[in-house]
């Protein structure tokens, strides 16, 4: 019992013993652990303070790196804004030397400007002095001119600007009808072109047949038969004819005078078929006249239908066929009329054709353009009103009518096809050697345009030119002056115009020249 008292006790002392070292042995851990969570918190202090101050370390180097680098860059840009400094600086030294020497130069100029302006202040003086005396000269030499001419200035002033203005105003009409004549002849290029082909085409005669009023007889002693006893076979031929017999001292020819060409050409044709008869009395006369009257009017109406089938017109009036007809027997300016009409009727046709127009129309109103000269010396008017009203009267187009009636107006209210026909008939009339006066006419504008010319001091040589249109004027070089050349031209023209007649325009031209020559050595 003890044994197992003491076994109890001992088993109690053994379970206090380990409770108690159990206890102690904790606590020691507990300390231990203690300990080392103290060590190693001192540890990770340690390391965290030397962590804290590499950290700050690494701060201060960062900002000394940072510091070091906003130097670099401001010194930089000190360096820079310095340059940049020292490169106004220089450049306003350089403005501030330029604007030095300006103003010494201003002020070297504002001196001499101010010796000008007392020289020149000087030579007003002089000058002013100078004009009082002039202007006294002057007016001293006005009352003397005043009291020569025996008007005023005023006066004198009033005529002077009266005359410039008259002459002004011829200038200006002729300058505006220089114009209107261009205008006209320029208007359009086309037309030009258009009747210069035509007249390269036609190519008809250049001289037409001139109606000649002379027999010829085969002795003297024929003139005594013609006579007649006592005049009666010559008072029978102009009574049958209707013409008057001119005998006189011609050898060997009688003259036949009458304005009617038809009776002329009766009259010629019986007169030389009596002379060949050799039967010559009053009987005589009277047959042979019916007979060649009967003969001329077929010779007519067939010479007018050849002319219109000729010029390819047809369904032409009997009558007006006769009228174109007895155109064979009639002259203008020596120029015959029928053929003058079909030269007027192939033009109008060819110029039609160009412009795209009637071709059979133009080339009709060509050739009846003319019909009214047939009898105009029996009827009152112009041939072109007498024609109209014929072509009117038988049937004709109004715009024929038109045509004739308006040939010769100045174009204003004519039609194309009457100014067609006026072209036309210009360009017929117009042709060298149409017309026996237009040479005559030629030469003596030539010689009248060389005469006035040479009538002005000055001149040295002239040249009419282009048919009379232009002359061509040299003067002497020492005499006239480039001004005087100009007023030379007005005042040749101005006596061209006041002393000559002529169709158109005529171009003035005066040439000065100047010749300069040397060698060289």
């Amino acid at each position: 019992m003890f044994n197992a008292s003491l076994l109890a006790l001992v088993i109690v002392v053994a379970l206090v013993a380990g409770i108690v070292v159990g206890f102690i042995l904790k606590q020691m851990l507990t300390a231990k652990e203690i300990k080392s969570s103290k060590t190693l918190m001192a540890r990770i202090a340690e390391e965290a303070k030397k962590e804290a101050e590499t950290i700050k370390k690494e701060a201060i180097l960062q900002s000394k790196e940072n510091l070091l680098k906003m130097k670099a860059e401001f010194d930089s840009e000190t360096k820079e804004k310095r340059g940049d400094f020292d490169a106004r600086e220089k450049r306003i030294r350089s403005k501030e030397e330029n604007l030095d020497k300006r103003i010494d130069g201003l002020a070297q100029k504002e001196s001499s400007i101010e010796g000008r302006d007392k020289l020149i202040t000087n030579k007003e003086a002089v000058i002013e002095e100078r004009r009082r005396k002039l202007d006294a000269i002057l007016e001293e030499q006005q009352e003397k001119l005043e009291k020569v001419a025996g008007m005023s200035s005023e006066e004198a002033k009033k005529i002077l600007i009266q005359s410039m203005e008259a002459d002004a105003k011829l200038d200006a009409a002729a300058i505006v009808r220089k114009i209107e004549d261009e205008a006209k002849l320029t208007a359009d290029r086309k037309s030009q072109e258009i009747v210069a082909y035509a007249i390269q085409r036609y190519a008809g005669d250049v001289v037409a047949e001139k109606t000649v009023s002379a027999v010829n007889l085969p002795s003297e002693e024929m003139k005594g038969r013609i006579i007649g006893r006592e005049g009666r076979n010559i008072r029978a031929i102009e009574a049958a004819t209707g013409i008057d017999l001119i005998i006189d001292d011609t050898p060997e020819a009688v003259v036949l005078s009458s304005f009617d060409p038809i009776r002329r050409e009766v009259a010629r044709i019986s007169l030389e078929r009596l002379i060949q008869d050799g039967r010559i009395h009053p009987g005589r006369i009277e047959e042979i006249v019916k007979r060649v009257k009967v003969e001329v009017d077929q010779i007519i109406r067939e010479t007018g239908e050849k002319a219109s089938f000729d010029a390819g017109v047809h369904d032409i009036h009997p009558e007006i066929i006769t009228l174109l007809g007895s155109l064979k027997y009639r002259t203008s300016y020596s120029q015959n009329v029928l053929q003058h009409s079909m030269d007027v009727s192939y033009l109008a046709g060819i110029m039609a054709a160009e412009l795209k127009l009637n071709v059979k129309e133009a080339r009709r109103a060509g050739l009846l353009h003319d019909i009214g000269k047939a009898v105009d010396h029996k009827i009152e008017g112009t041939h072109a009103a007498i024609g109209a009203d014929y072509a009117k009267r038988f049937g004709e187009n109004p715009r024929i009518v038109q045509a004739i009636a308006t040939h010769h107006d100045d174009g204003r209210n004519n039609t194309l096809l009457g100014v067609l026909v006026q072209a036309a008939d210009t360009l017929s009339a117009a042709r060298p050697g149409a017309r026996r006066e237009m040479l005559e006419t030629y030469v003596k504008r030539l010689e009248g345009l060389e005469k006035i010319a040479h009538s002005f001091n000055g001149v040295d040589k002239c040249f009419a030119i282009q048919a009379g249109r232009e002359i061509r004027i040299l003067v002497e070089n020492e005499k006239i002056s480039e001004n005087d050349a100009t007023m030379l031209c007005k005042d040749i023209i101005k006596k061209i115009e006041s002393e000559l007649t002529y169709p158109g325009q005529i171009k003035v031209t005066v040439i000065r020249e100047t010749r300069v020559s040397d060698f060289a050595k």
